[in-house]
């Protein structure tokens, strides 16, 4: 029986160990389970349940309760036959075909399961992207960052502690600064406004307490959109209140606010960097995989590594450059299709096949602006060339991406029970999370 090792849970992740499990642990009759697979599936992750990223904003300020929309990896594991080890890659022997993970810690420092090893005949390296502070300085001590359900959960402590302060009068305001006018710095600052309406029903907070500073060293917001969109982001964050900086770069970031390069102190009781990712550090230090500038694992368009044919990645570690000739972006979706090509090829090396190369198909953009609206563009099979959208329209295709990606996990049947459970929890739950 070959052994395949996926490492990391996020879209990609998550998505290619169901689609392998179902695969070989499944008959297609009835989808009753196999006596003899001809492969084993295991999934690593550093955490217990899943969150789709691009809804970290969310849970950030409190829109979405994580503990009761996240996924129990251990848990759809059992339903979709692969397994599923808690823990962080640590060391790589390609040698000798097997990764060491970490020790599990628990909330206390003390060691729970010792360092262990897990032997693989595929690795598949998912790990995704982390915030890349560029080397400013005082970055990594004093801002908070959104690369993950525990760091998005710090914030909204913070956030409400703060909210306390205002509750108590022991704080006149409160001051937030967001570096990064992509599509998390503006859905998180849409949010925000939001946040403090909902709180504002619960207790006795003014709106005008809350400041809102985003900050961008580019020309306009959304760089990865057409700048009408940009610009049309910032006049409706302006309209909620939101102070839009752009051409403005951030030198310094101190425990009270930041530090421009023009020498402009921005106050701030709550720093946020979400400017530019980059993948993990230690991925140019795994047993020589061949990474470029950005960490990210090069590979070959059919997701190989350059390095060793017996290690794939995808998602937003991998430095893939598609059959198409065109560098493959950090986004989620790019992540799913990966995700696709990499099953085939998978399923392809065990039971014999050609392998397939990824050519990555940009489906457009779309940006939240909360409840309020969206903006975007789409691309594909329906449209030619490329559709602005805005407004309602927008915001319904937003809200759809995240059922496109239940869907993916889960199948269209259980993805439209989860969506109605969690349409009829906003009836008998509060609107924002208050804990």
């Amino acid at each position: 029986m070959k052994k395949i090792v996926i490492v990391g849970g996020g879209a990609g992740g998550l998505q290619l160990a169901t689609r392998l499990g179902r695969h070989f642990s499944f008959t297609p009759l009835l989808e009753r389970r196999r006596k003899s697979p001809a492969a084993e599936i295991t999934l690593v992750d550093r955490n217990r349940t899943h969150i789709w990223k691009p809804l970290l904003h969310q849970v950030a300020t409190g829109a979405l309760d994580s503990s009761l929309d996240a996924l129990n990896y251990q848990v759809h594991a059992r339903a979709n036959g692969f397994n599923f080890q808690l823990g962080s890659l640590q060391k790589l022997d390609r040698g000798r075909r097997i990764i060491e993970l970490a020790p599990v810690m628990d909330g206390e420092g003390r060691q729970l399961v010792p360092a262990r090893e897990l032997e693989y005949d595929y690795l598949v390296l998912c790990i995704g992207s982390q915030s890349n502070d560029f080397h400013t300085p005082g970055v990594r001590e004093h801002c908070v960052f959104l690369d993950s359900s525990e760091q998005a959960r710090r914030f909204h402590r913070l956030l409400l502690d703060r909210f306390l302060q205002l509750e108590t009068h022991t704080a006149e305001k409160v001051q937030i600064a967001i570096v990064g006018g992509g599509a998390t710095g503006v859905e998180l600052s849409a949010e925000l406004v939001d946040a403090s309406r909902q709180i504002g029903n619960y207790g006795h907070i003014r709106r005008s307490a809350l400041e809102i500073t985003l900050v961008e060293a580019g020309p306009h917001l959304l760089p990865a959109l057409p700048p009408r969109l940009g610009n049309n982001a910032e006049r409706e964050l302006t309209k909620l209140g939101v102070r839009v900086l752009t051409g403005c770069a951030v030198a310094e970031a101190s425990e009270d606010g930041l530090i421009t390069k023009d020498g402009e102190k921005i106050p701030a009781s709550i720093r946020v960097w979400a400017a530019g990712v980059k993948a993990p550090d230690f991925l140019a230090q795994l047993d020589g995989l061949a990474v470029n500038r950005l960490n990210q694992i090069e590979v070959t368009p059919d997701l190989q590594s350059t390095s060793d044919p017996n290690v794939f990645a995808l998602g937003d570690c991998a430095g893939c450059v598609d059959v198409a000739e065109q560098r493959v972006p950090p986004r989620a979706q790019a992540a799913q299709q990966m995700a696709g090509v990499a099953e085939h090829n998978l399923v392809a090396k065990i039971e014999g096949g050609p392998l397939k190369e990824f050519r990555y198909r940009d489906r457009g953009s779309l940006v939240s602006l909360s409840k309020h609206t969206a903006v975007g563009n789409l691309m594909g099979a329906l449209v030619k060339g490329s559709l602005t959208i805005e407004g309602r329209i927008a915001g319904l295709a937003y809200r759809s991406l995240y059922r496109m990606h239940l869907a993916a996990v889960h199948g269209w049947g259980r993805a439209m029970l989860i969506y109605l459970v969690g349409r009829a929890n906003r009836f008998v739950k509060p609107r924002l999370k208050m804990h």
